[in-house]
């Protein structure tokens, strides 16, 4: 059975596992570094090589309307989660928020992803039942999106 890692790379957002039949969330392992939250690279590193997927999904999100700092920020998530991927072999795929929400009749609206990822995910919806967990929602629906990509669905 293949894993595949769908992730919210935001501050907010999260790793979600996802072989088909066992869904494994970790809210985005962060540290405070002055006044802003950054990713954790050595804990979200060690997350996914002990959760080992075969393939991973990231939301290609672009920084038009952040702020200098948020951008900067967001880019060094980004930039942290490639490195590891990469140094470990681990083939990934950036997905824009368009392309999956699309894919997956997804609405843009952060509760209505909830809601959408509860509908194909049912057993799971514990998970993101705050709204503050909608980053893991999303995480969710981006790993079944992966699946249903490299035809495992």
């Amino acid at each position: 059975m293949k894993t595949i890692l769908g992730i919210d790379v935001g501050i907010k957002g999260a790793l979600s596992f996802y072989d088909g039949e066992e869904l494994i969330i970790y809210d985005m392992p962060v540290f405070k570094r002055n006044k802003t939250s950054r990713l954790d690279g050595i804990t979200a590193r060690n997350i996914i090589l002990t959760q080992s997927p075969d393939h991973v999904y990231i939301e290609q999100v672009n920084a038009f309307g952040m702020g200098a700092t948020s951008a900067y920020n967001f880019g060094w998530n980004c930039g942290a989660i490639e490195g590891v991927l990469s140094a470990h072999l681990i083939p990934f795929t950036y997905v824009t928020p368009r392309k999956w929400k699309n894919e997956m009749n997804c609405p843009t609206d952060k509760d209505a992803a909830r809601m959408r990822a509860t509908q194909l995910l049912p057993q799971f919806a514990h998970n993101w039942d705050l709204k503050k967990h909608d980053g893991r929602a999303e995480a969710s629906l981006i790993a079944l999106y992966g699946r249903r990509d490299l035809g495992l669905c």
